[in-house]
């Protein structure tokens, strides 16, 4: 450690800084440039911004668009949409402020170069579904960073571990700290407002792909829950951090199926040909009442259908592809939704003699990832839109969090559902122009964190190296060392842990209170562990810090788990012990608040309020 610890520390001050440089850190970057003219706006990345993010490898759609120069959707029904997909428990000022805005974002995207597909027949983009629309993307994300570069200041290959907070008022953000990742060099990042746009969860849970397809998980691999444990350490209310998400996927490949069952109107059977979602109907009425009755069904209890009938013994679940391959025109739009965004797929139909013209192909159900972006809405609690938030949900400015100038987008915010890609960046153009007005009514005055806060942070970031450079040498066969634990086997524990006690792939994500209390315990000695973790180089430092990202949030999942007392999102996991939904008692958001301070958790309720009829 000593070598790294005693390397100069850079200094660099921004009146905005922006943490994660996916699709919401752009969209803020892009958007505090507008309306902070003479701002200095800082972006950190801790890959490249060219290729960083759940959209690197790009993506064959753009999944929330609404069409209202055509008349097709308004704001409204998506929020209807996505409250019903969530089982009544969303953020409606949130999506709705969301909604109103994202159209713009998707002509802007067309206007920087975007190719999307139309339709020949009425000159209109090309519908995958209600809310989706078709797009040549695999170099959606190069496209969107350049706005981002050309308005703000970036620094890639920078690993952010901690937020600061003010000397003098300790619920006022002051900046960042990290390493680069390259060179070593430690950075403090002083800032006015700071803005965390960083990526959800995945390999919280132990992944179904398992040896060389480890790194195939869908959500992206390397999600490693730095939006939740950045904002968590900083001491910022979280909610629905049990709303875990499930998705079902083209089983090992993790190939997503939403162009080939919405747009080329695939049938999901099980291995008797059987549509086994009708067939359940009733029996999920039964478990959940009213919610079964959306369309369409929600995406949990299609999840729920799946696994009834692979416990029953009728799996396979097959997509029917060869149904649908009629025309040259549907094959190739089909090649090119995992060509766009899912390569390893293609590779391993033909790795298994699969044409998709032939014969069907295999779904299964993922393990869990936790996000704020997708179809869930993990996050922290945030400020709504002032015109039409509820007094509860509007504190201050739009998207900052509780703690006082600190404010976040994509995955980062709970309760906003369903953005995707353009309503993350969306969100980020909301947040910055919000962190905008925020840092010029405030005042000039830069937050100072202090200077003992700094070089602790400095001590603690480096320790891993050190904890290897003595350890090692009483290694005692491979990569067993008795003094130190390595970022990989604490992943390992991790996910082994999430999996068998927190409703996981192992136990058909099936859970309940005295599991997720032994869950805790073992995750607990873990934590004790992880003082002592080892980092032979800087590719494993930055493995360590996103590992105790994930652990952090594991632990919020664990407690939201066991706190709400029912089975809300069947099909995401089940509370053996309170197997029905119950809305008298849980229609509310589940909320913590950590202290990292005592390493004290507080947990409760907030209401859910319905805007929209």
């Amino acid at each position: 450690m000593g070598a790294w610890s005693s390397k100069q520390t850079r200094y660099i001050d921004s009146d905005i800084l922006i943490v994660g440089g996916g699709f919401g850190g752009c969209g803020a970057a892009y958007e505090s440039r507008y309306w902070g003219r003479d701002l200095k706006i800082v972006l950190v990345e801790k890959a490249n911004i060219e290729r960083s993010g759940a959209v690197a490898h790009g993506l064959s759609a753009i999944n929330c668009y609404m069409g209202m120069r055509w008349g097709e959707n308004q704001p409204a029904d998506f929020v209807r949409y996505a409250r019903s997909d969530l089982m009544g428990l969303v953020r409606e000022d949130l999506i709705f402020d969301i909604a109103r805005h994202v159209d713009s974002t998707v002509h802007k995207f067309e206007e920087w170069g975007l190719p999307i597909m139309k339709d020949p027949e009425t000159g209109r983009y090309l519908r995958e579904g209600r809310w989706q629309v078709m797009i040549h993307g695999e170099s959606y994300k190069p496209i969107i960073a350049e706005a981002a570069r050309k308005s703000a200041t970036v620094f890639n290959r920078i690993m952010v571990t901690h937020l600061l907070t003010d000397g003098t008022r300790r619920n006022r953000v002051a900046g960042a700290v990290g390493f680069g990742v390259r060179d070593g060099r430690f950075y403090v990042f002083r800032a006015k407002a700071v803005i965390v746009c960083a990526g959800g969860a995945s390999h919280l849970f132990r992944p179904r792909s398992i040896g060389e397809g480890v790194g195939r998980t869908w959500y992206a691999p390397w999600s490693s829950a730095s939006a939740y444990g950045l904002v968590l350490q900083a001491g910022a209310k979280m909610i629905q951090m049990e709303n875990r998400i499930v998705l079902a996927r083209f089983k090992d490949g993790y190939g997503p199926v939403g162009a080939w069952s919405l747009l080329l109107k695939a049938r999901t059977t099980n291995a008797a040909h059987g549509d086994y979602e009708a067939a359940r109907r009733e029996e999920i009425k039964a478990l959940v009442g009213r919610y079964a009755e959306s369309s369409p069904l929600p995406t949990c209890l299609r999840n729920h259908a799946m696994l009834q009938e692979l416990k029953a013994g009728a799996g396979p679940i097959y997509m029917q592809t060869k149904e649908v391959l009629d025309t040259r025109q549907k094959e190739d739009i089909g090649w090119e939704d995992f060509l766009d965004m899912t390569v390893g797929q293609a590779v391993l139909w033909a790795s298994q003699n699969i044409d998709p013209k032939e014969r069907a192909s295999e779904l299964m159900t993922s393990e869990p990832y936790v996000m704020g972006s997708h179809a869930t809405c993990s996050g922290a609690w945030a400020s709504g839109p002032e015109d039409c938030a509820p007094a509860d949900y509007q504190w201050g400015y739009n998207r900052m969090t509780t703690v006082e100038g600190l404010f976040g987008a994509g995955d980062t915010i709970g309760g906003s559902a369903h953005k995707f890609s353009s309503g993350s960046f969306t969100e980020g153009r909301i947040a910055g122009k919000s962190a905008v007005r925020y840092v010029l009514e405030s005042g000039a005055r830069t937050p100072r964190p202090d200077e003992a806060q700094v070089r602790r942070l400095k001590a603690l970031v480096y320790q891993p190296l050190a904890h290897f450079a003595v350890g090692r040498n009483a290694i005692v066969a491979g990569s067993v060392a008795p003094g130190y634990i390595s970022p990989l086997q604490g992943l390992q524990r991790l996910e082994k842990i999430m999996d068998e006690y927190a409703g996981g792939i192992g136990t058909f994500y099936v859970t309940s209170e005295p599991m997720l209390s032994r869950g805790l315990e073992l995750l607990t000695l873990l934590k004790e562990d992880l003082e002592r973790i080892g980092a032979e180089d800087l590719h494993q430092l930055q493995r360590a810090w996103e590992l105790s990202h994930r652990v952090l949030t594991a632990e919020a999942v664990i407690r939201h788990t066991r706190y709400r007392q029912e089975t809300r999102w069947p099909g995401y996991y089940y509370r053996a012990d309170y197997p029905k939904l119950v809305d008298p008692h849980w229609h509310v958001f589940t909320c913590s608040q950590y202290d990292a301070q005592t390493s004290a958790w507080d947990i409760g309720k907030l209401p859910v309020h319905h805007l929209i009829d």
